[in-house]
């Protein structure tokens, strides 16, 4: 090896199409080695990929060549997650079709995917737009509907009078459409909804099995299931009528001063003749949407003339309608408890309603006035008559045990998860199959008649649904009676899409979504790596996605992801300069700028530019970098490995220009040294033949571990001890191991390297190194040598030496006897393999 300069603009693209040509990262279900299957969550097609794809797909290429290099077949495949409303809005923005300006960004992704070298299948790409792909999610939809999982019922929703759509409540943010801005609307509407809560039991059970998912994402899942007992119970009303509550906290019951229902409750309704009752609803429905959102919202209410009997005091209570109730949630109806509920403590002081203590950390602070905030602490029950005394815990049973009782109320088990609304009414997403009849209903859509394809002549120049107003496509006969019927015009939440397309990867035949026995060779998904951000629905919908596949015996997995990673994000400061109309900040992106220790400048005219906070990429900020731009700069590998350094890969990663730069040099400082390998050259470096095999196995540890930095620390501890080392058959073992170590991580360096050495085939198909177990062992320490406890020298000797040798080795030092200068000796002291102390 000769070359002083490892060129990546010509090694790149030569070795991504050697694994190519080979199909080196192809995977073979019928191979005899061990399977392992690493997949990070696909990416949406949205026309260019950032830094933050680049380390979540290094972290999984990562692993995949590491465990191809371990022995196991090794499953790493990619797709894309393509439909949804991005495609739709820029339908109508730039007047493309969302089919075509989906297909071409996927196909400039996968460039730019390729150039970065991951080891990824290919031969099992597919999109979920594609025909192949959403007709059998048709046909899953369908055997679910026959399992009874899926339904269609009548449903308030938030509608987006822009979009024209129906948003899931996590899409709707201060009351607005998370997309177009817009005041979302409340609406009834027929709904096709999967029965999630049917699992909800086996869902929350399941988080205790997945000890390789972070803790976090575990409670955020356990929270959002939200099982919890308790008291349901109804008030007798001044009406009549009697209102349905439920409540987590029966032993507060006595602290009650107010009840309040949701806009929608049919108490509410029907009082809605008054005008005044009507505003208050209209103004409820263009308020926040979800328990979160409404939590920080400002709590509004409408005192209503009924009033709610105390079960117990007898007292009337005044019933408000008010914007932070959902009828969704529970019975649509509350029992307030301002003292101990901090929601209702905010309403309670705004509408100069009771605020009762029946809790205190100490029960002689009973009477003790709240101070600006409700105390939602554990404590002895108070002011409430036969619970006073009793603990949280006694009082709720109490409470449940005396209603059961008197027959007014019962305990019961209830749970935050709602069952799954998957109707949207927008084109760019997977046709529901189904046909609506006058005569027969709603009938299924025959199998052998999907896919039900999406047409293809649509516009988008009116918001709204084009499959509903399209000339054609919607009219349809009845597949039971032959009469002239009507297609189902919502398509399918994407969720679904993400939420099966792993089995699909595993295994793909034409004539049906997968093949049991092929899926059962390679699932659970052994490493999931994906963005915190996914915690929540799309992972919990996999996984109920997953059991009720199994219920219909179509799999026999229970958990798709055996190990879940969530990466952090690739920050950069912002930069921007105020618009000297409005004030407001011009944002700036990096390559405008001139960046120094002093400040920062536009390039253009020299002008001050500020600079902003480190935040995630974002290009509505524009601190944002083109991976293309650095990957012609400086090549794949440096940016690789930038990628798995210095952070630990589940925080957030920092941008730096000097980062780069560094890890660039790095490249031609390893290039520098496999250069100076030398097959022939004798000789034995008892030392660094253990570090080397020290390394070895650490960064094996630490890969496994997706302790990624660690790995970057080792290599480049081991390659400034080979650096200094002297010529011999050690130094070149230890040169030839730093190859097999660079291969996950800079595979193009590797094989280059690999190439020049001789090596047989490619490093992609190597083995890892194998080590030796005996040179793990260190057979010799580091001995500190004091004179009256100063370090004075240190001195190597073999593990386990005496003290006699060991004192015979400290008194040989010339450092030592510089320091005692002749004194007299008065006393040794020895800590094996560790000190030698000289007291004079």
């Amino acid at each position: 090896m000769t070359e002083t300069r490892f060129d990546p603009s010509q090694a790149d693209g030569r070795w991504q199409r050697a694994w190519e040509e080979a199909g080196t990262f192809t995977a073979d279900s019928n191979s005899a080695k061990p399977k392992s299957y690493i997949l990070e969550m696909f990416p949406y097609p949205s026309g260019r990929i950032h830094m933050g794809h680049v380390r979540n797909y290094t972290m999984g290429d990562v692993l995949a060549r590491y465990q191809k290099m371990r022995g196991f077949e090794v499953l790493h495949p990619m797709g894309w997650d393509a439909f949804g409303m991005p495609a739709e809005n820029a339908a109508m923005e730039k007047g493309v079709h969302p089919g075509g300006w989906t297909r071409a960004n996927i196909a400039q992704m996968k460039a730019q995917l390729q150039r970065i070298g991951f080891a990824l299948d290919w031969t099992r790409e597919f999109a979920t737009c594609d025909p192949e792909y959403y007709g059998h999610e048709q046909a899953l939809f369908l055997d679910l509907y026959a399992a009874g999982l899926v339904y269609r019922k009548e449903s308030t929703v938030n509608w987006d009078p822009v979009d024209m759509t129906v948003l899931a409540n996590e899409q709707v943010i201060d009351g607005k459409g998370w997309r177009s801005g817009a005041e979302v609307e409340k609406r009834k509407l027929n709904q096709w909804f999967l029965k999630i809560t049917d699992f909800a039991d086996d869902l929350l059970e399941g988080l205790g099995t997945l000890e390789d998912w972070p803790e976090k994402v575990r409670l955020m899942q356990e929270n959002w299931i939200g099982k919890s007992q308790g008291l349901e119970f109804s008030f007798d009303l001044s009406d009549g009528g009697k209102l349905a509550v439920y409540s987590t906290r029966p032993d507060t019951i006595f602290g009650a001063s107010f009840c309040a229902i949701a806009a929608d409750h049919p108490i509410a309704q029907g009082l809605a003749g008054d005008p005044a009752v009507a505003a208050f609803i209209d103004q409820c429905k263009k308020g926040a949407t979800t328990a979160a959102a409404l939590e920080t919202a400002e709590k509004l209410g409408y005192r209503t003339p009924i009033t709610a009997k105390h079960p117990f005091t007898g007292a009337d209570l005044p019933v408000f309608i008010a914007n932070f109730v959902l009828m969704e949630y529970g019975t649509g109806a509350v029992m307030g408890v301002p003292g101990h509920d901090q929601r209702d403590f905010e309403f309670a002081t705004k509408y100069e309603l009771p605020i009762l203590r029946v809790v205190a950390g100490d029960p002689a602070k009973a009477d003790e006035p709240f101070k600006g905030e409700a105390e939602a602490g554990d404590g002895v029950i108070v002011n409430s008559g036969f619970l006073d005394g009793m603990s949280v815990e006694a009082a709720k049973q109490a409470v449940i045990s005396r209603a059961e009782a008197e027959g007014w109320g019962t305990g019961k088990t209830v749970w935050r998860l709602r069952d799954w609304g998957v109707s949207r009414q927008r084109y760019w997403g997977t046709p529901i199959p189904f046909i609506h009849c006058d005569t027969c209903g709603v009938v299924p859509v025959p199998k052998d008649q999907l896919p039900v394809t999406l047409p293809e002549d649509v516009s988008f120049d009116i918001p709204g649904n084009p499959l509903e107003r399209h000339p054609t496509w919607k009219h349809a006969q009845c597949p039971k009676c032959g009469k002239a019927a009507r297609r189902e015009t919502d398509t399918l939440d994407t969720f679904v899409d993400s939420s099966w397309y792993f089995l699909r990867f595993a295994s793909q035949p034409a004539d049906k979504p997968f093949d049991p026995e092929e899926v059962a060779k390679w699932m659970p998904v052994q490493h999931y790596i994906g963005g915190i951000e996914h915690a929540i629905l799309h992972l919990l919908y996999a996984r109920f996605w997953t059991r009720a596949l199994a219920h219909t015996g179509k799999i026999t997995v229970q958990e798709p992801f055996a190990a879940l990673f969530t990466q952090g994000m690739v920050t950069h400061e912002t930069y921007s300069q105020p618009n000297p109309n409005t004030g407001l900040p011009i944002w700036l992106n990096p390559d405008e700028v001139d960046r120094t220790s002093d400040g920062a400048t536009l390039k253009s005219d020299g002008s001050p530019v500020e600079v902003g906070r480190v935040i995630k990429m974002s290009k509505a900020k524009k601190n944002v970098v083109d991976p293309d731009n650095i990957i012609a700069k400086h090549g794949a590998d440096a940016v690789r490995w930038f990628m798995l350094s210095d952070s630990p890969p589940e925080r957030d990663l920092p941008w730096s220009d000097a980062g780069i730069e560094g890890c660039a040099r790095f490249v031609q400082r390893l290039w520098r040294l496999f250069s100076a390998y030398d097959a022939s050259a004798e000789g034995e470096d008892k030392s660094l033949d253990r570090k080397t095999h020290q390394t070895i196995a650490a960064v094996a540890a630490d890969i496994e571990a997706l302790g990624f930095n660690k790995a970057v620390a080792r290599i480049y501890e081991l390659t400034g001890m080979v650096e200094k080392a002297a010529p011999s058959a050690s130094r070149s073992a230890a040169i030839r191991a730093l190859v097999h170590l660079a291969a996950p991580m800079m595979p193009h360096l590797a094989e280059e390297a690999w190439s020049n050495m001789g090596g047989e085939g490619l490093i992609a198909d190597a083995p890892w190194p194998t080590v030796d177990p005996a040179l793990l062992v260190d057979d010799e320490v580091t001995i500190a040598i004091q004179h009256m406890g100063k370090l004075r020298d240190t001195v190597t000797a073999p593990k386990g030496s005496s003290k006699e040798d060991l004192e015979a080795l400290a008194l040989a030092s010339a450092n030592l006897q510089r320091s005692v200068n002749g004194a007299a000796i008065r006393k040794v002291i020895v800590v094996p393999d560790r000190l030698v102390n000289i007291v004079t």
